[in-house]
């Protein structure tokens, strides 16, 4: 396992340098610059060149990468200019608000989603098969903004049971002394109750956007997977055997019939990362999707790359783990690597 960890994280280094070049060139070919952005629009030109100077953009490219793979080397990701504050910081302050809304969004779809595909390939042509294909459709034709503003308007706007999408917390309570960065156990931890409350039901509709989001792709491929172990000989052994059909679904099919799934997460999750850039600007969540965003618009390279970067790693190391979880469910994962 430890052989196979460290062939993982070699092969991680390439498509990380790969990432970090790509990333330069996109932010330096997109329209805008931003000396005349920050200059402002009755600036002269004389103060536009003084701006790019100081910037240093009026170096060469290549000049301009090595000084950024320089930074990037010592843990430096610049500073924004927006904000004027390091990006690493930032990033530090936004992720974890990206990354428990990104992590329940995902723990709902599963919750939901498994078991609504094993209970589809078990029975196929029901009427729990017939709700999860209409799931599943409904799931993968749904933009995920556009079903984050229903949500929004049926839930708030209609209703009144859902408060206002406004960020983590209501404008009430304080935010929790940070442990974590993860409000919903920070409040745990510091016995706040209101305030756990009030950041349950300010996650609930933009979690569930992702869970809609997440849930058809898992689902399908639960049902799928488990169809084609269903249909297998060492199932069909197992039930000629007198076996109860609870333990043949739950000790040899579901567990082999989880690989694909497993791989469907990842790919899942990935999505979920550049979703979730939409539903941070829909429920104005300070995560790091609004910041990228907010940075794009003002031409703020420093942001964009470090934004792109974080999820780049964060990708890497959910791939890990996904070889990891592998070699948990199948022994012959282990061996092969």
């Amino acid at each position: 396992m430890l052989t196979m960890i460290g062939k993982r994280l070699m092969f991680a280094i390439p498509s990380l340098i790969g990432v970090v070049i790509v990333t330069f060139l996109l932010t330096r070919a997109l329209p805008g610059d931003p000396a005349a952005y920050f200059a402002g629009p009755a600036a002269t030109k004389e103060a536009v060149e003084q701006i790019r100077k100081k910037l240093g953009l009026d170096k060469p490219l290549i000049e301009q990468f090595f000084r950024y793979t320089n930074d990037l080397a010592h843990g430096d990701f610049g500073n924004s200019l927006t904000t004027g504050q390091p990006v690493a910081a930032e990033i530090r302050n936004r992720l974890p608000a990206s990354a428990e809304l990104t992590l329940l969004g995902l723990i709902v779809s599963v919750v939901i989603a498994i078991p609504l595909g094993v209970l589809a390939a078990t029975r196929p042509g029901s009427w729990i098969d017939h709700l999860c294909r209409v799931t599943t459709t409904a799931g993968v034709s749904l933009p995920v903004f556009f079903t984050g503003l229903v949500l929004v308007y049926v839930f708030y706007f209609r209703l009144g049971w859902s408060p206002a999408p406004l960020g983590r917390l209501d404008v009430f309570y304080s935010a929790p002394p940070t442990v974590t960065g993860f409000y919903l156990i920070d409040t745990l931890i510091a016995r706040d109750l209101e305030a756990f409350r009030s950041a349950l039901s300010q996650l609930i509709l933009p979690a569930t956007t992702l869970a809609i989001f997440s849930l058809a792709p898992i689902a399908r491929m639960t049902r799928a997977s488990m169809l084609a172990v269903l249909a297998s000989e060492f199932v069909r052994t197992a039930r000629a055997s007198g076996l109860s059909p609870a333990t043949v679904i739950v000790t040899y099919a579901f567990r082999n019939a989880m690989l694909p799934v497993i791989t469907t997460l990842s790919m899942v999750f990935s999505f979920l990362l550049g979703a979730n850039v939409l539903v941070e600007k829909v429920f104005a969540w300070p995560g790091i999707g609004s910041y990228a965003v907010e940075a794009l618009i003002s031409s703020d390279f420093a942001p964009v790359q470090g934004f792109v970067l974080t999820m780049a790693v964060m990708y890497v190391l959910l791939n890990l783990v996904i070889d990891i979880l592998y070699g948990v469910i199948d022994p012959r994962v282990r061996l092969e690597g």
